[in-house]
């Protein structure tokens, strides 16, 4: 629908300068051609000259660019690795077996960097994004979202205070509650919280995060487990905190009263450094540096692997593992299982769905060694929620035992899987993830995510934009070939600098970046600038980009603003889209200060065109 009633151009676009002509190489000159004066062939048209000549001019920056990205894609390697975090950008995180992540398009799916699934009925999910933002979606049970209210919902909400944050650990509970450790050292909890397990000191539901302070303000923690009712914490000094619900002494205080705020285990953990911990339903689980296995809490099915069925308040070292040195402990439901540095597998605990492994349903209240008779073993995997257990190998084989889909599997079973998780999210009942899924780490970034860690980064930029005062730092070569405009300016100056007047610093920048990234990082309200810089540049891509953000940001005071500038830059869709919204929110628009500033031609097409559409009907 065009409200303009003629196309309008902008007349202050300053003309190109003649291309200046590059030398023809000697190789082309010696192919028996007869040459004139300028260099040019005599048999071969100008115009397939121009055309010769821009494809070499490409050639060229296509080669200056692939080796900048090599230099970036290196570059951004080593940061990746000093930051420590150890992901692998550039393969996305496969969520698609979880039925939570179903209605989520492939495009919100595909920038998932970790993920965690839980709830009674695998119904419930966070995740982190590779922009490092955080979201949530479920039923939200006593607000185990993070998002501030009780509503579920099937479309992801931001957990605003934890973007950013790089979550480095999370765990959940059964009410559920959660908890999380970030790269800073610090734990945030949120959710149920009758039974304090959210360390507050209180017994109030948590309905955002909020920092875990008591006793932990100091301490930089690195782990975070939770069991039905009770949290743990692991520090970098091999310290163990524990809080919350304390029935059977899971929480190791020496008795069996709750514990409202986090408290250090200490016992025979004083003099200690822990390197792991882990949390079954109403136990705890601690691996010693020496590899030593201790456990506390509920023992009624013998997962503490003491040999005995009587609970333990505070911890106790496993004896029957002594000598072997345990390097990763998993808890489910009732069991426990330990792999060993050897490659071995240890269960221990409650075996009514052949959980252990053992080849039949008895309970062991010592740790039995797993007869998988395979190559070594490299990873257990359970959940707290569940009967399952899965184990991986070092050649990348999974198998899987326990309650699997309703069916009791005795012995460990070779599956198609490459990966544990994928046997919780298929077979595990609920279906939920038994850690923080977080996309495997090679330490390599993809080109796209590499140009875009680079942008406006001055270590190896090779131009400089300033707008407003102010520089952003680009590559000429990845100009050249994203942009028109820059292939013609770039190639008839010189130099290092570029003053920009007529666009602001905001909108300028949102360009660049765009060409980095081909993604607006701008707000709607500040996109029709944007637009204005699209349509000068004739930006094809970036304006429809454009008009798409526009559009999120309409509402019925500035529907005549936008609209207005849907047709000065001749956004035909934007011009659409705004004049239906005005046909159907009419009575409001038409009250606004916008609506009374209309220009007088626009207006009265305005009004001709909102007759057209049936506006004034009786």
């Amino acid at each position: 629908m065009n409200l303009s009633g003629g196309s309008e151009r902008r007349s202050d676009r300053a003309p190109s300068s003649p291309r200046r002509r590059r030398p023809v190489s000697r190789r082309v000159r010696s192919q028996g051609m007869k040459w004139d004066r300028r260099g040019t062939p005599s048999s071969v048209s100008s115009a397939f000259y121009c055309v010769l000549n821009a494809f070499v001019r490409r050639l060229r920056d296509a080669v200056v660019f692939i080796k900048q990205c090599r230099i970036i894609t290196e570059k951004s390697a080593v940061d990746v690795r000093q930051d420590g975090l150890h992901f692998e950008l550039g393969s996305m995180l496969d969520v698609g077996k979880w039925p939570v992540f179903a209605l989520l398009p492939p495009e919100q799916r595909k920038v998932i960097r970790q993920a965690c699934v839980f709830g009674s009925a695998g119904n419930e999910a966070i995740y982190v994004t590779i922009n490092d933002e955080v979201f949530a979606l479920g039923t939200n049970c006593s607000g185990c979202l993070g998002v501030g209210d009780l509503q579920s919902t099937i479309e992801p909400r931001r957990i605003d205070i934890l973007c950013g944050k790089k979550i480095l650990s999370l765990s959940y509970g059964t009410g559920p509650h959660v908890a999380i450790v970030t790269a800073d050292g610090e734990v945030y909890s949120w959710g149920h919280n009758g039974y304090s397990q959210l360390g507050n000191g209180t017994t109030n539901h948590g309905l955002s995060p909020a920092q875990v302070s008591t006793n932990l303000l100091n301490k930089k923690v690195t782990d975070v487990a939770c069991g039905s009712h009770h949290t743990i914490a692991l520090t970098s000094e091999g310290e163990v905190f524990a809080w919350g619900y304390n029935s059977s002494g899971q929480v190791g205080s020496g008795s069996t009263a709750n514990q409202p705020t986090p408290r250090r285990v200490s016992s025979c953990l004083q003099n200690k450094v822990v390197i792991s911990i882990a949390c079954g339903q109403l136990c705890s689980m601690a691996i010693l540096d020496n590899g030593e296995a201790y456990s506390w809490g509920y023992n009624c099915n013998g997962q503490l692997g003491l040999g005995n069925n009587g609970n333990q308040q505070t911890p106790c070292r496993i004896a029957a593992l002594q000598g072997i040195n345990v390097v990763q402990i998993a808890c489910g439901y009732a069991h426990t299982l330990a792999l060993t540095d050897e490659g071995l597998i240890y269960a221990w605990g409650a075996n009514s769905y052949g959980q252990l492994g053992t080849g039949n349903k008895s309970n062991q209240a010592w740790p039995i060694l797993i007869n998988m008779d395979k190559e070594r073993m490299v990873e257990v995997a359970a959940c707290h929620m569940s009967h399952t257990s899965a184990a991986r190998t070092q050649g990348g084989q999974v198998f899987m035992w326990g309650q699997c889909r309703g069916q009791v599997v005795v012995i460990p079973h070779l599956t198609h899987f490459t990966s544990t998780d994928d046997v919780f999210a298929c077979f595990a009942t609920p279906a939920v993830t038994w850690h923080l899924l977080t996309v495997d780490g090679d330490d390599h970034l993809t080109v796209a995510q590499s140009l875009k860690k680079e942008f406006d980064s001055p270590e190896i930029s090779d131009l400089k934009f300033l707008v407003d005062g102010k520089c952003i730092h680009v590559h000429k070569a990845l100009l050249r070939i994203r942009c028109e405009h820059f292939r013609e300016l770039l190639n008839e100056r010189d130099g290092d600098s570029i003053e920009i007047q007529q666009f602001s610093f905001l909108v300028y920048r949102a360009f660049l970046e765009y060409l980095y990234t081909d993604t607006i990082n701008l707000p709607p309200e500040d996109a029709i600038g944007l637009l204005d810089l699209a349509t000068f540049y004739r930006e094809a891509r970036l304006k429809r980009l454009c008009q798409e953000t526009i559009k999120r940001g309409i509402c019925e005071e500035n529907a005549v603003t936008l609209l207005s500038a849907a047709v000065k830059y001749e956004a035909r869709d934007l011009e659409d889209f705004c004049f239906k919204f005005c046909m159907n929110h009419l009575t409001a628009v038409t009250q606004t200060q916008a609506f009374a500033d209309m220009d007088h031609d626009l207006l009265k097409t305005f009004i001709s065109k909102a007759s057209s559409y049936g506006a004034f009907k009786n």
